[in-house]
């Protein structure tokens, strides 16, 4: 049985870059506490085509990494997608500030990274259509 363990999904349609959506075009977007932190993510389309290829294949068993072998920090994400977008990013959250309005999920989820890469999909022969994040992120908003 395999399990696949998913980076961030990017989708316009939902999901994490959804709700970044709004701020970013505002103008409002910035990095999250010092930005250091690692953001693994993958694409959607090459999320669905690494599950159809896992599925395929029946040597697959135990945990497999569904991320795209190019993680980015919290701050690269932030400066990719202003870019795409064609807004400035010139905000900071402040690590305080996510520890006070959502507790010990700010630490779990948006300060403390991981920086995951898909070594045994790479190894298996999956080719990743969206392998950088500014195709990526083009792909997803239709730029």
């Amino acid at each position: 049985m395999v399990n696949p363990r998913f980076g961030v999904v990017l989708s316009a349609r939902g999901g994490a870059l959804a709700r970044l959506l709004p701020v970013f075009r505002l103008g409002l977007g910035g990095s999250l506490g010092s930005g250091r932190q690692y953001m693994s993510w993958v694409d959607m389309d090459d999320l669905v085509q690494a599950v159809l290829f896992l599925l395929s294949r029946e040597e697959f068993s135990g945990p497999v990494n569904v991320t795209s072998p190019n993680p980015v920090t919290n701050a690269e994400f932030t400066r990719t997608l202003a870019r795409v977008l064609g807004r400035p990013a010139l905000f900071r959250v402040p690590a305080f500030a996510l520890q006070v309005l959502l507790g010990e999920m700010a630490r779990e989820a948006l300060l403390s990274g991981q920086r995951v890469l898909p070594a045994r999909l790479q190894a298996a022969g999956f080719k990743f259509r969206y392998p950088e994040l500014e195709a990526s992120l083009r792909h997803a908003l239709g730029r």
